[in-house]
This record gives C-alpha cells, sequence and structure tokens, in this order.
C-alpha cells in the first residue's frame, strides 16, 4: 500500500484485503463476505441495486489490491452496528474507522522519514496542545517551550495530526491516539507505560472510595511519577480541570505529559521534575484570576495522590529512594480523608526481615506502623506487557484524618479472583474493597497490623505481607476426621498375593548349550513375521477431543494421558496413509532411549515420530484360528524385549539419539517360554497397578493428615504399646 507523507490518502493508495479488515476493524471472515455477498455479478443476476463491493485494481488473483479511496466509499454505507450517534446525529460508519487507520498508518510512516518516534510524537502532541491551548489565537499565553516545538513540527505531521483533531472531533482525543500509536512506532515510551488495567482498576477505585466529595468542588490531584499521564486520563472527568499536578523525573515524558494535558484544555495544571517543587511557587498557578486564599503558593498535598514508579524486580532496594519512598510521599501529600494508590513492585512486600533490615523493609514498616495503608491488592500476574516476569501490587493508602482505624489492613489477591472471574475482576476487586470482605476466605482477609496475643498473626512480624503468602483458609465442607479415617482404611488394604507371587517365579540360569540366537528386527519384517506401523503428521487443528485416539511424543513420554487427544473420523479422511492400530500393536518412541506400549484395545492414530509393530499372526490367534505354538512372540514379551538395555545402547545421531527399529534384535525363544513370560509380564503390571493403587492412597492418608493438623481439626497421639 502507499500513502502520501501527508499521511493522508491518494488515487493510487492500494489496498489488500487484510489491511481492510486491519484498517476497518473486522475480522477476516467479515471482509470475504462483503465481496463474496455484494459482488457486482451477484447482484446483477438478483436484481439487486445496492452498490457492489469495488472490483480489484491491481495485483493477482490471490492477492487482490483495491482502490483505498473506493473502498472507503463502500464503506461509507456501512453504519458500526451498536454505535452511538456523534453530536450531529450521523452514525459512525466502517468507512470512518478505515480512513483513520489509513491516516494514522501514514503518520506511523512518517517515523522512518523523521529518523525518531520519539521526534514524531513531540511534534504531533505539540500541535494538539496548540489546539487545546487555543494558540493561534493567544500565543503570548502559550509557554515558550510549547511555542517552540509547535513552529518545529514538521508541516506534514501536524497536516495529518490536524486532519485527525477534525475527524475525532477534540485535542484530546487526538493526542491519546497519537500515544497510543507508540507500540507502532517502536518508541521506548511503551517500556514504562502503566498498564490500562491498572488504570481501570484505580480509576474505578476513585469512585467509591469518597474522595469525590471531598471539599466544595472537585478533588485535588497529585500525579507521582506521572509517566505520560495514564492514571490521570483513565478518569473521563480530566477534560477542563485546573487542580492537577504532576511530578515526573524523565524530561521527555514531562514535556509530552504537559502537552497531553493542555490537549484535554488542562489550561492551569503544573508538571514538577521533582515532588520537592511541589512546596514552593509555581508560575503556571500565577495564571489564575480566583487564586485560593488558603493555598496561595503551591500545591503540598492533595485529596487524590496516584504514582506508578517504574521499578524492576529487585531495582533500588538497597536506596532509601524506592518504589516504598513514593509511597511515603504520597502519604505524606494526603489531606485529611484523602486517598492514595500507589503501585510497586511485589518484592517491595515479600522480602523477610533479615539480620540487617534494608531501607525497603523499613519503609513498608513504617507505613503500617503509621496506619497509612488501608489495603494491599495483589495484581494479576503478567499484568505489564513489557515487564512479564516482574509482579506488581496496589497499596490503598489514607489520609491521617482516617487513622484512628488503623489496627488491620485488607490483603486482596486480584491474581486468584482473575483467574476465577476472568474479565470481571476489575469489578469484583472493587466491589470487596467496598465491602471490606470477600465471600473466598483465600481471596480477600483483613489481618492485624500489630500482634493482639502471644501467637497471635501480625503484619509487623518480619514475614511477607504478600496476600498471596498470607492468604490460606480451610477446605471449605471437608470434615477431616471422617476423611482421614477413609483414607486410613483404604491404605489398610493388603496385597496379600504379591510377596506369594514373587516366590513362585521359577528363574533358573540358561545353560550354555542351549544359547539363544538373536535375530534383527528387520528380519522378521522380511519375513512378514511383524509389519511396521508409521506414524503420521497431523496438523495440530485436526486434533480435538472427540474420535479416535491419537498417540504422539507427549503420551509416550507421560505429559499426555492415552485418550485424551483425538481426532474425528471425517478429519482422518484426509490422512488416507495413516493406520489405525489393533489389539497387542506396540507403539515405540525411539528418541533418547526406547519406550514401548502395548495397546490393550485398538483404534489408535499414530503420530510421529512414534512408530508401531504388529506380530502378523496375532489377530488370527485372539480369533482362535491359530495355535498357540503357530504364535513366536506376544505383545507384552515384544514390548519388553524392544526396551531391553542391549537395544537402548544402539542409539546414533549428533543432536536426536534415535535407536533405528530395523536395528533392534530379538531372541528366538520357544513358544512355551514365549508364554511364559507373556503370563508373567500381564501378572506383573497388574500388581504394578495395585502397588500404584496403594502408594496413592498412602499418599492420600499422608494428605489427609497434614491438612486436618494444619487446619487445627486433627489430633495425633500413639497407641499404647505401640512401637
Amino acid at each position: 500500500m502507499t500513502v502520501e507523507a501527508s499521511g493522508a490518502t491518494d488515487a493510487s493508495a492500494l489496498v489488500s484485503l487484510g489491511e481492510i479488515k486491519e484498517l476497518a476493524e473486522v475480522g477476516r471472515p467479515t471482509v470475504s463476505n462483503w465481496r463474496r455477498r455484494f459482488a457486482k455479478d451477484v447482484l446483477q443476476a438478483s436484481g439487486d441495486r445496492r452498490v457492489p463491493f469495488p472490483d480489484p485494481v491491481a495485483g493477482s488473483d490471490s492477492r487482490p489490491l483495491f482502490d483505498a479511496e473506493e473502498v472507503a466509499s463502500w464503506l461509507d454505507l456501512r453504519p458500526v452496528p451498536d454505535e452511538e450517534p456523534d453530536d450531529d446525529d450521523t452514525v459512525p460508519t466502517y468507512g470512518d474507522r478505515f480512513r483513520r487507520g489509513l491516516r494514522l498508518r501514514g503518520l506511523v510512516a512518517l517515523r522512518h522519514e523523521l529518523g525518531s518516534a520519539n521526534r514524531l510524537i513531540v511534534d504531533a502532541l505539540a500541535v494538539c496542545a496548540m489546539a487545546g491551548e487555543g494558540g493561534d489565537w493567544y500565543r503570548e499565553a502559550v509557554p515558550g517551550q510549547l511555542l517552540e516545538d509547535a513552529e518545529k513540527a514538521d508541516p506534514r505531521v501536524a497536516r495529518a495530526v490536524q486532519e485527525l483533531i477534525d475527524e475525532l472531533g477534540s485535542p484530546g482525543a487526538a493526542a491519546d491516539t497519537v500515544l497510543g500509536l507508540a507500540e507502532r512506532l517502536e518508541s521506548d515510551l511503551t517500556t514504562e507505560t502503566t498498564p490500562p488495567a491498572v488504570a481501570r482498576l484505580i480509576s474505578t477505585l476513585v469512585g467509591p472510595s469518597g474522595v469525590l466529595s471531598a471539599g466544595p468542588g472537585q478533588p485535588s490531584v497529585i500525579n507521582l511519577c506521572a509517566g505520560t499521564g495514564e492514571l490521570l486520563f483513565a478518569r473521563d472527568d480530566i477534560g477542563g480541570r485546573g487542580d492537577i499536578v504532576a511530578v515526573e523525573p524523565d524530561p521527555l515524558r514531562r514535556r509530552l505529559l504537559l502537552y497531553r494535558l493542555f490537549a484535554h484544555y488542562c489550561s492551569t495544571v503544573d508538571v514538577c521534575a521533582r515532588s520537592e517543587e511541589l512546596d514552593t511557587l509555581r508560575r503556571w498557578e500565577q495564571r489564575e484570576w480566583d487564586l485560593d486564599p488558603d493555598r496561595p503558593w503551591g500545591m503540598p498535598s492533595a485529596d487524590l495522590v496516584l504514582a506508578d514508579p517504574p521499578y524492576a524486580s529487585g531495582e533500588r532496594e538497597s536506596d532509601e529512594g524506592g518504589p516504598l519512598g513514593w509511597a511515603l510521599e504520597a502519604v505524606r501529600r494526603l489531606k485529611p480523608g484523602g486517598r492514595g494508590y500507589v503501585v510497586v513492585p511485589s518484592w517491595t512486600l515479600s522480602r523477610p526481615r533479615g539480620t540487617a533490615p534494608t531501607p525497603s523493609l523499613r519503609m513498608r514498616e513504617e507505613l503500617l506502623e503509621g496506619g497509612a495503608v488501608t489495603a494491599v491488592v495483589q495484581l494479576p500476574r503478567r499484568i505489564h506487557p513489557f515487564r512479564t516476569g516482574a509482579e506488581h501490587a496496589l497499596l490503598v493508602l489514607r489520609g491521617a484524618a482516617e487513622r484512628e482505624d488503623q489496627g488491620k489492613v485488607l490483603l486482596v489477591d486480584a491474581d486468584r479472583i482473575a483467574r476465577r472471574v476472568g474479565g470481571e475482576w476489575i469489578k469484583y476487586v472493587a466491589e470487596v474493597l467496598a465491602a471490606g470482605r470477600s465471600p473466598v476466605d483465600e481471596e480477600a482477609r483483613s489481618f492485624p497490623v500489630s500482634a493482639t496475643g502471644p501467637r497471635a498473626q501480625s503484619l509487623l512480624d518480619g514475614r511477607s505481607v504478600l496476600p498471596a503468602h498470607r492468604l490460606a483458609a480451610k477446605e471449605q465442607g471437608l470434615d477431616h476426621f471422617s476423611a482421614t479415617l477413609d483414607a486410613r482404611r483404604e491404605a489398610a488394604v493388603a496385597l496379600p498375593r504379591l510377596k506369594e507371587w514373587i516366590g513362585d517365579l521359577g528363574i533358573a540360569k540358561r545353560q550354555s548349550e542351549n544359547r539363544l540366537e538373536h535375530r534383527k528386527v528387520a528380519e522378521h519384517l522380511k519375513a512378514g513375521q511383524l509389519r511396521l506401523l508409521a506414524g503420521h503428521r497431523i496438523r495440530e487443528a485436526d486434533i480435538g477431543e472427540a474420535g479416535l485416539p491419537v498417540v504422539g511424543r507427549e503420551e509416550m513420554l507421560g505429559a499426555l494421558p492415552f485418550g485424551g487427544r483425538r481426532i474425528a473420523l471425517e478429519d482422518l479422511a484426509q490422512y488416507p496413509q495413516a493406520v489405525v492400530t489393533e489389539r497387542g500393536d506396540v507403539f515405540l518412541l525411539t528418541e533418547h532411549g526406547i519406550r514401548a506400549h502395548v495397546d490393550d484395545a485398538g483404534g489408535c492414530v499414530l503420530l510421529a515420530p512414534v512408530q508401531g509393530l504388529r506380530i502378523a499372526a496375532y489377530r488370527a490367534f485372539l480369533a482362535g484360528e491359530a495355535r498357540p505354538e503357530e504364535l513366536w512372540m506376544r505383545p507384552q514379551p515384544l514390548a519388553q524385549l524392544l526396551a531391553a538395555p542391549r537395544n537402548q545402547h544402539r542409539s546414533s545421531g549428533s543432536l536426536v539419539r534415535r535407536v533405528s527399529v530395523r536395528d533392534m534384535d530379538l531372541p528366538e525363544l520357544p513358544y512355551e517360554e514365549v508364554a511364559e513370560l507373556e503370563a508373567i509380564l500381564t501378572e506383573t503390571d497388574r500388581q504394578r497397578a495395585q502397588v500404584r493403587r496403594q502408594l496413592e492412597a498412602l499418599d492420600n492418608l499422608a494428605l489427609r493428615l497434614a491438612a486436618g493438623v494444619a487446619d487445627g481439626d486433627l489430633a495425633l497421639r500413639r497407641r499404647t504399646g505401640s512401637t
């Protein structure tokens, strides 16, 4: 696709079907359906007078290209379902989406011409800020840095952004859209951006927290470590506000945040480099005509304090200015009755007290002892898209007026909640914080800050205060005593015949005159005594939960149970070479050793690299058509003899050590010895299954005993006279 440098489309702009799907924000089947249903010949044949889907103007049959303007005009005829009408009562169409997508794609293309993603974002936000500040009419009131950036902005960027403002209806929406392109622009701004889910959670919590009722009007807001304003702009009432102050140490992010605020008509905001500047006179407040006499200089405290310091795991743990330092700063900046929300790495809450407490631990205990912490919310794992290995928590802080109720802190495990309720976790967490409890004890519970008794738990005992580490509850709806008695009864079941059966095994040393001959499997295959069953490559999409069982590497290694994966018969019909196994076939996996398994039922499909061996005479033997002496080998002996150490050592290969099935050898045994070996191996399998059940019963007994003692329901005592 070609796009003008200005970001607008021209007559030669071409798009593929995949690009139409992406730009119109629909699925690929939708575009294919449009093209098929509204094809010119289809409409003509039915006498339909509707406008046909545009014909390709270039490309090939496999990848047709369409004129972008023709596609946009056709999409103008298709309103977006469930969309609210605009202010002028026009209904948004797919054509609007398509043109906006084209324009943004053109803006992204300018990144390579400008040589810097951050340069493009600064230029674009400067244009948005000038529009929000009315800089074209009141240039003398515009900050010098903003005026300079707007004048230096690339004309192509300015033109594309102005078109975006006209389309979206406000410079603030355009600024938000440009910042949303940071990832596509490959800007490093995204690495420290507050995740949208965290911003939505804090925005939801701010509503019912009572902060909005503080003061005669809207609450004042201080955003520490503001970044580009993700926490501020998660609120819908940001536009036109003047009682907002942000602190951002990074110069680039500080400038972008200021421009973003200007674009949202927040004319009297201030963005500081250090929190100490909040206590001094700020020149932007001089622009207010009606200064509050109670706070003529600066804004040292606020009703709402937000912070999301960008720290990785363990970063600045021994530094007084670490993540919890921002939490202490937030508490210091809170007005009486205010609320604070600070995102911190989970390691700040999980480190135990050692012989030499770290500054992070001292700050944590200072927050708890001072009664500043209302709740600790452990956020869902992998919530940060660029720090997938880091875990985070949200501290809910309170102002001094509420610290009389400082005896307990609510711990909430939002990670466990998210795994249970899915995408509704934000709403659920907000309800838990509002109620102060959860119906599920493992998800939320209040803990005392200080110990209330000699052996009572407290959050100041030097252990982790992370919710997942503290929240543990008794098993619900379980009588530990009855469950333990049942487990003991199951474990007491003896294996009466095992010892006798092992003792009855007749084992003797083979005499030298009766030495066995060995033959390669290849010889048995050539003679027709064995048949080799090859595994097949089957697409993952064709494997499901219904149909014939499939046996692959995972089943042979024990990673998946046999029968867990299946293939439907209609899908299997696409693989005419695939062979269905029979009862008595032996499955083989010969990578890094030999693993063998006997098919007891048949009806399986083998996946490469698993192979199979079939004893040619075994089906006739099962049907009673062959005598035992005609059966030279049986399934259980075949599987065990192939997996014997003499064959295990025949592997070769530099990367994957494999054993060739044809190179394995088998001893030539009398049919009576083969039958006896089959009986012994079958009984061994049966005894092994019983022993396995016995072990499981013992494991269950140990589990029930430990669970009952841990929950305080069981008391153990030794019987009189026992040893």
